[in-house]
């Protein structure tokens, strides 16, 4: 069950992380959607996306996922994040996520994220983390 909308997850970003990166599209039952407008400063040489970008955008995105089921916690963190580039993210398109959560228990939050340039259909990049989430007073 979500605890928190979209629209309330993006008031407490811009409170707690108002450097994070991308747009929340959506949020649902342990899974989240965001997008990413690509600009000049996601690209490399050739005109692609950057590793950097995406893995940041594929943080963030497990990040709003997990905060849609736990509501508003500052203090959850990334503890481990493993990327696989599948093919060039084209730097003519916005860059899209979308997490999906594998476990949420009382500790961790383990999930996943696919990355698409927009309307491609395969994955552009495949990444797997797991968060550290506080102790419950």
């Amino acid at each position: 069950m979500t605890v928190m909308t979209a629209a309330a997850i993006e008031d407490f970003l811009d409170d707690v992380f108002p450097q994070r990166c991308g747009t929340i599209e959506a949020v649902s039952e342990m899974r989240a959607t965001m997008s990413l407008a690509i600009e000049d400063e996601h690209l490399r040489p050739g005109a692609s996306v950057s590793g950097p970008t995406m893995m940041g955008l594929a943080d963030v995105c497990l990040y709003v996922a997990i905060l849609a089921q736990i509501g508003p916690e500052p203090m959850a963190v990334t503890s481990n994040l493993n990327c696989h580039f599948l093919r060039r993210a084209r730097g003519d398109r916005d860059l899209i996520a979308n997490a999906r959560l594998i476990k949420l228990g009382r500790r961790l939050a383990v999930g996943e994220v696919e990355l698409f340039s927009d309307g491609d259909e395969a994955p552009v990049a495949h990444v797997t983390a797991t968060y550290v989430l506080p102790d419950a007073d």
